[in-house]
């Protein structure tokens, strides 16, 4: 007890403050690879360092050496396959206010007019049960997304938004990507999420939109072809059966310049499946 005192005895503030840093930066690497892959090769890891310490403690001598040996090549082979999430990391840390500014900032009147459209656009399909994908970008930029699909370079309409929806045309599958105030591309190929613990309800249009907030900070609207729910994915995270009333107030929380926006972003009830 004695022994336990001493060593708490010479803690000082910077001694604190360093482990609240570690803290917090391992607190927001468990929010990071929550509900994904790395989540599962985490656990993996640990059960591997577990088990070298107790071959160590029991003298095995050659499972703690095939264990030690398999921990060092591990560290190099994590770089490999944890490569999605490595990016995703770096981007989040490149999306700091401190070095670059929001992209997503525009006029109150053109910001009031944009929510208007795309709000009545989402209500029209969900009535009519139109599926619809639509992409907004944020920081991380979506060049190599817009690629896949058709340039449009138009301003945000709603009967543009509908006519590219529209069953049998030529755009209608796919995603439409905003950029700003402007509609840049329909028809764009979106990456499907690799979380397995979505509920089965939730079909390719779902999933492309909640693997695209994985991979950046963008944000995908979803208008089911089933049911005509509206939905909202965002940082990998699935908001759905959505009224007109909560869509537009996402919206005006996505397109609030930052320097506008609370010190706590308000948070909606999400119905994660």
């Amino acid at each position: 007890m004695k022994e336990i005192l001493e060593i708490f005895s010479t803690i000082g503030l910077r001694d604190i403050i360093d482990m609240l840093i570690i803290a917090f930066v391992f607190y927001k690497i468990l929010l990071m690879i929550r509900e994904t892959r790395a989540e599962q090769l985490v656990k993996g890891i640990l059960i591997l360092l577990i088990a070298t310490k107790l071959s160590e403690w029991l003298r095995l001598y050659v499972t703690n050496w095939i264990l030690k040996n398999t921990v060092t090549l591990g560290m190099i082979a994590l770089i490999i396959v944890f490569q999605p999430e490595l990016r995703r990391a770096l981007e989040y840390i490149g999306r700091s206010k401190f070095l670059t500014k929001s992209i997503t900032e525009v006029a109150v009147e053109e910001m009031e007019h944009n929510i208007n459209q795309i709000v009545e656009a989402m209500t029209y399909m969900s009535r009519q049960k139109i599926g619809a994908l639509i992409i907004i970008e944020k920081e991380t930029g979506l060049g190599e997304i817009i690629e896949t699909g058709i340039l449009i370079n138009g301003n945000i309409s709603t009967e543009l938004l509908i006519n590219i929806f529209v069953p049998n045309t030529p755009l209608h599958d796919g995603a439409v990507i905003i950029r700003k105030d402007k509609i840049v591309a329909a028809s764009c190929m979106l990456p499907l999420t690799e979380n397995l613990n979505l509920s089965k309800e939730l079909g390719t249009r779902h999933r492309a939109g909640i693997g695209i907030t994985e991979r950046s900070d963008a944000v995908a609207l979803i208008v089911s072809e089933e049911t005509g729910a509206i939905s909202v994915a965002m940082e990998g995270k699935i908001s759905r059966y959505l009224d007109a009333k909560t869509l537009r107030t996402i919206l005006r929380n996505i397109y609030k310049p930052e320097r506008a926006k609370p010190l706590f972003a308000w948070k909606w009830g999400r119905k994660n499946e």
